[in-house]
């Protein structure tokens, strides 16, 4: 796995979703394929398929927010009806790997965020971004959210 350490900017058109984090893995993709049917709405130059989500922050956290939608590649102010604009800047730990390997990216990525001694950012969403490749495989890039460093 090659993770990195980055500052990124997130400018995103979606559709917000709210549950129990144990549903994510159904809710999430459900929510995905409703945005899709509404993608024409948006009408900005677009970037990769992207989802928010809260992180859980203890055991008894037991529902999250998150949102799915597109990137956009500038400040965006004719939002849908029913859609949201959000625009993220933070400092992230970040990876890219295959779809079907997501929970191993993700553990392999807290494990080298933790080993380099960053702390994660609890209050900011953690990122993923969806690449399709040729041979209807796809890449998923995973943004974890750190706390900035004192120089």
């Amino acid at each position: 796995m090659n993770a990195e350490k980055m500052k990124k900017t997130f400018r995103v058109v979606g559709l917000k979703g709210e549950g129990a984090f144990t549903d994510f893995n159904t809710e999430v993709p459900k929510l995905a394929r409703q945005f899709l049917e509404r993608l024409h709405e948006i009408e900005a130059e677009q970037g990769p398929e992207i989802a928010l989500y809260e992180p859980k922050r203890a055991s008894d956290h037991l529902e999250g927010i998150y949102y799915v939608g597109i990137m956009v590649g500038e400040s965006f102010t004719n939002v849908p009806v029913g859609m949201e604009y959000i625009e993220l800047e933070e400092e992230y730990v970040t990876a890219k790997g295959k779809i079907h390997h997501i929970g191993k990216l993700h553990s392999e990525l807290v494990q080298w965020m933790d080993d380099r001694g960053y702390n994660r950012k609890s209050d900011s969403y953690i990122v993923e971004t969806y690449h399709p490749l040729e041979n209807g495989e796809e890449d998923v890039a995973v943004y974890l959210p750190i706390k900035m460093q004192n120089s």
